[in-house]
């Protein structure tokens, strides 16, 4: 006979056998626990201590920690597919994305809607997040089941990104917007931080072929004309040209960059003009 038990908070359902106790399941064997100190009886785990001391965060309801570090594999194995960080994954990526347009939309207040997405996902993307989540370790915490932990799961990017957004989402849950937002900007600090003293990626090539495309479809051509210098102190020398005509050309340690030297250059001298209506195109300032 299978019952249902409501633990700690009434959304999370989980069934277990009838005449069991339900912290037998997987998903407690953390230690889901009252804090002593709150007057509850049995002691957070080591494990859950140690990440709440990394992100400076004690949770007050422990069992939506243990829900956000749940992947959908364990859940899977152990008979309770409704019990996994798949939702608050979903909660953390909102959560997120206003918290971090909100930072950045009062960081930069000259900045177009297109500057500004472009910063964000920057922060965001599934990539940074990944990499967020391995400045706490949390690939260490996350709860996995068999066939994933063999295979790899506790270092896959796809993971890690997915139990830091569900890890955020528990803490909006568990607190309210002002705590989840201090415990963002306390992680992301050094990645918004830098963005304040270089606000965009310099990336000229992109640059150039947005400028370029804005007055007809082509886009920027690039050859190496030729190399110089010994073996471990190559010089190589780009042109980029478009629609028949040599724009510049840049020379660099490395055939990408002495593409995108070339690619500056054009920026600056924009010899197109010449021939074509002047548009406003250039290289963000690299304060």
């Amino acid at each position: 006979m299978v019952v249902v038990a409501q633990l700690v908070e009434p959304r999370i359902v989980i069934p277990v056998v009838a005449g069991s106790s339900p912290v037998v399941h997987p998903i407690f064997r953390i230690g889901i626990g009252s804090d002593p100190d709150e007057g509850g009886g049995n002691p957070k785990p080591a494990p859950m201590q140690s990440l709440e001391n990394r992100i400076h965060y004690k949770f007050r309801n422990s069992l939506l920690l243990a829900e956000a570090l749940t992947h959908p594999s364990l859940a899977y194995e152990s008979a309770s597919p409704h019990f996994d960080n798949q939702r608050l994954e979903f909660l953390g990526d909102a959560v997120l994305q206003l918290i971090v347009t909100e930072e950045l939309y009062r960081m930069f207040p000259d900045f177009t809607e297109g500057r500004l997405t472009k910063l964000r996902a920057r922060v965001v993307s599934r990539r940074a997040l990944a990499r967020f989540a391995m400045a706490i370790h949390l690939g260490t915490y996350v709860l996995l089941g068999k066939g994933e932990e063999s295979s790899g799961g506790r270092r896959r990017p796809s993971t890690l990104a997915d139990a830091f957004e569900a890890l955020i989402g528990a803490v909006y849950l568990d607190a309210g917007p002002v705590p989840a937002r201090e415990l963002v900007l306390r992680l992301f600090e050094s990645e918004i931080g830098g963005m304040a003293a270089s606000p965009e990626e310099l990336n000229p090539k992109g640059e150039l072929q947005e400028c370029l495309q804005a007055l007809h479809p082509q886009a920027p051509a690039y050859r190496i004309l030729g190399e110089s210098g010994p073996d471990h102190r190559r010089v190589f020398l780009a042109e980029v040209s478009w629609r028949n005509q040599v724009l510049a050309t840049g020379k660099g340690k490395s055939k990408k960059d002495a593409e995108a030297r070339a690619a500056a250059e054009a920026l600056r001298v924009r010899v197109w003009e010449a021939v074509e209506d002047a548009v406003t195109c250039h290289l963000p300032a690299a304060d």
